[in-house]
């Protein structure tokens, strides 16, 4: 009698396939990453730095309610009307959002921010109002 011996890695089935999760716990196909962002605190205001390459600038929802600024994004893929007439045994879907939500101290001007998107990189000015700006050194006269 032979024994033959099944090794179950190389072989998935299709179940185990289907429902794999990804590295992140989520289902293969569908993009969970918050995009990583730097805040830097100038003299006159602030510059948020958004990691999201592969995007356009029309891909992006920036919107101040309440002094929150929220970025928010929401993407999936266009099925083709060349795809209707196939069966497909299996197919993956693309799906990638995300929402970042910051709190915005009382001392900037949310009326004056600004954006920009460049290589992949969000950029978004947040200017501190003018009673929030370092007053220059003045002299006192002594009288």
């Amino acid at each position: 009698m032979n024994m033959i011996r099944r090794n179950p890695s190389a072989l998935p089935s299709l179940f185990e396939e289907f429902f794999k999760p990804d590295w992140f716990g989520g289902m293969e196909g569908m993009n969970t990453n918050v995009p990583a962002v730097n805040i830097l605190e100038k003299e006159t205001g602030f510059e948020l730095e958004l990691a999201a390459p592969g995007l356009k600038k029309e891909d992006f929802n920036i919107e101040v309610d309440k002094n929150v600024l929220t970025i928010s994004n929401e993407q999936q893929a266009e099925r083709s009307d060349e795809d209707k007439d196939r069966k497909y045994s299996r197919r993956e879907f693309y799906f990638s959002s995300f929402r970042r939500s910051f709190n915005l101290p009382e001392t900037v001007n949310s009326d004056a921010i600004k954006a920009a998107y460049n290589d992949g990189i969000l950029r978004i000015e947040i200017p501190k109002k003018e009673e929030a700006l370092p007053k220059p050194k003045r002299m006192i006269q002594i009288g």
